[in-house]
């Protein structure tokens, strides 16, 4: 097992960009359903993956939103 593995063994996100998380959730929910479900303006004004992508990578709290939204879907699908 490699060191990162040892240190995050319970994480369900380890190992998953946030690139993968957004464009699994655009596909989903389109960037207006992610909007009405997490209202931050980069899902409401002009949305785009290069900008969330960059605000996102920005804002810890942002990013925890949208890291629990694909949990939840991902375990709605099982």
């Amino acid at each position: 097992m490699s060191d990162l593995s040892k240190k995050q063994p319970n994480n369900p996100l380890h190992g998953i960009k946030l690139t993968y998380i957004l464009e699994e959730l655009v596909e989903v929910y389109g960037f207006d359903g992610l909007g009405s479900r997490i209202p931050i303006r980069c899902f409401n004004l002009n949305p785009s993956i290069k900008s969330s992508l960059k605000f996102l990578r920005r804002t810890p709290w942002a990013r925890d939103k949208v890291e629990q939204l694909y949990l939840i879907t991902k375990s709605q699908k099982k």
